[in-house]
């Protein structure tokens, strides 16, 4: 059986398991179509947590820019996970306490402000539509190489899988296909891994691996990665970070962005109490912690095997020849993720670092520059190819990688479509709209994010794991301390919540709109993005934890400024604050 028909029959397959669940948990109801009727069990809905959690980021890009970046780009992985804590420690709980659909309708009604409520669909919709790019963009990296697709083919593929599934089963059949879509990615993430890890080191524990001994060079096998990168002008693997407070604020900016992301959030109304939500965070830490325990040996490995595959004996000493370049090359170079191009016209590939740093030593070697790009997104998803592993593997990574990015996807069309329908339609626009009616608006709103992230992902405004990155900083900017100011504050009132969010907000998208180098300022060179250009070093990526201490200052500063919020907003507070139960999610 050929490649391909092995990717269609594991692609294909786990595509209509998703539709068949979604055909079975068909939505009924705007409570079955926003919390899933309220009635998940835990770990249910810790594996969908996993699922929505895990996206094409964590799956595709994590691992591709630890490989790129080492320990430098381990913040991806503390902030995500140290944010999913933060989640469930801070927030979770407390939000299930106050028994309502969505993260718009608790700062409406703790702010006592329609107003309030408006400004968190904005913020959610501009984070969501930002993290769902991202999604699709991965999608489309998965299909354009397993489907034999042109990406932009794939993204459609994909949008009409997540159009059957989200939009007929709502949160309902969203939960239980996210469950198989947790199952297919984390097979498909560890399977390879183990394969992989069992090739480099003899050990079949991919955490353990990354710290034992390379079989063929008998070093440990970081030493060797180092020694391999470093000879072609590449930093160590395992150098420290230099500028300490970017890594700082980037951590942060992931950590408290986790924890103000709506799509994950309202996966803790699903349940029907408090004490459920509190299972549902320890089950999807345990689900979550399998990948990303393996993901930075993943990473390590990948980098191994990639300059490996260039330099054979493991020294610069003697690239491939181009016509001699393995299939996987061959394959990933017809999507353009890899492209080649022979500098110096000796008909070998030098894979290296072209920084001027780096320029003398290669210019006595006669290289003429760095010849092969690799798409950091690619590596993930062509590492059974690098090592060679079974076409079976191949397909089930294929299936994993669309599971991962369909899976979130879902997750924040459900957050738009919810905010949207629930919280702007219902909330403001028309009070009285039957739930029939809802439930058609939540429906045809959901249909047309679908239509925009498409779109979106189809020109998407950087790999993966980078825009997600924004998306986190947005809602790290805006929501997350509107969050913890609504549960934890009782002077804070709606005045300064809602001035809160629009200064974070504004803030941090001018910030990254003008230091990415989207937005020209009249009479200036357009800035580049570059560490010399970035205010004190902060990176765009990082912006979003300053643009929650803006958030917090601006918003205390008004409350306290003006008068004090309602006594009985206060005792709304102390009473959501102490959750020893709840009853199902109301529509109010």
């Amino acid at each position: 059986m050929s490649q391909f028909a092995i990717n269609i029959m594991f692609v294909g397959g786990s595509f209509l398991l998703y539709i068949a669940i979604a055909i079975w948990a068909k939505a009924g109801s705007t409570s079955d179509f926003y919390v899933a009727g309220g009635g998940v069990h835990p770990i249910t809905n810790g594996a969908a947590i996993g699922a929505d959690w895990m996206s094409a980021a964590s799956f595709i890009s994590m691992a591709g820019l630890i490989a790129a970046g080492g320990y430098a780009n381990s913040t991806f992985l503390m902030g995500w996970t140290g944010g999913y804590v933060l989640l469930a420690m801070l927030l979770a709980p407390y939000l299930r306490k106050f028994g309502k659909f969505t993260v718009p309708e608790f700062i409406g009604d703790r702010f006592y402000s329609k107003n309030a409520r408006l400004v968190a669909v904005i913020c959610l919709i501009v984070a969501s539509v930002t993290y769902v790019i991202g999604q699709m963009a991965g999608a489309g990296v998965a299909f354009s190489r397993f489907l034999e697709v042109d990406s932009t083919v794939g993204l459609m593929i994909a949008a009409v899988v997540v159009f059957i599934y989200a939009v007929m089963g709502g949160m309902k059949g969203i939960t239980y296909t996210q469950v198989a879509q947790y199952c297919v990615l984390i097979i498909a993430y560890t399977i390879p891994a183990v394969f992989i890890s069992l090739q480099l080191t003899g050990n079949p524990l991919p955490p353990l691996g990354l710290f034992s001994t390379h079989v063929d060079s008998g070093m440990p096998i970081l030493d060797k990665l180092n020694q391999v990168i470093t000879d072609l002008g590449f930093n160590e693997y395992t150098a420290d970070i230099d500028n300490k407070l970017n890594m700082v604020l980037f951590t942060l900016s992931l950590m408290i962005g986790t924890a103000g992301l709506p799509h994950v959030i309202i996966r803790f109304f699903t349940v029907p109490k408090v004490a459920d939500a509190r299972w549902s965070a320890g089950w999807a830490l345990v689900f979550i912690a399998l990948l990303y325990l393996t993901a930075p040996a993943v990473a390590s490995m990948a980098r191994l095997n990639l300059m490996t595959t260039i330099y054979p004996d493991g020294t610069a000493a003697e690239p491939i020849q181009y016509d001699e370049r393995p299939n996987w090359i061959k394959e990933w170079e017809v999507t353009g993720l890899i492209q080649f191009t022979d500098k110096n016209e000796d008909g070998r590939i030098q894979l290296y670092n072209d920084s001027e740093a780096f320029a003398p030593t290669a210019e006595a070697r006669g290289w003429n520059g760095n010849e092969l790009v690799v798409n950091r997104d690619i590596l993930v998803l062509a590492n059974p190819e690098i090592a060679n592993l079974p076409g079976w593997v191949i397909g089930l990574i294929a299936a994993g990688g669309l599971a991962a990015a369909l899976s979130t996807a879902a997750g924040l069309l459900l957050a738009i479509s919810s905010a949207v329908s629930h919280d702007l339609i219902k909330g403001s626009i028309n009070p009285a709209i039957t739930e029939k009616g809802e439930l058609l608006a939540a429906r045809i709103s959901m249909a047309v994010a679908i239509v925009v992230a498409t779109w979106l992902g189809a020109n998407p405004p950087g790999f993966a794991a980078q825009v997600v990155a924004l998306a986190f900083g947005i809602a790290a900017a805006s929501l997350f301390p509107a969050l913890m100011m609504g549960i934890f504050s009782k002077r804070v009132n709606n005045k300064g919540a809602i001035a809160g969010m629009l200064t974070g907000l504004a803030f941090t998208l001018a910030y990254i709109f003008v230091y990415k180098g989207w937005l020209f300022i009249p009479g200036t060179n357009n800035l580049a993005d570059t560490p010399e250009n970035w205010v004190l070093g902060i990176s765009p990526l990082s912006i979003g934890a300053v643009g929650a201490i803006v958030n917090f200052a601006v918003a205390f500063i008004v409350s306290n400024a003006t008068e004090e919020p309602p006594v009985e907003i206060q005792e709304l507070v102390e009473s959501v604050r102490y959750p020893r139960g709840a009853g199902q999610a109301q529509d109010h």
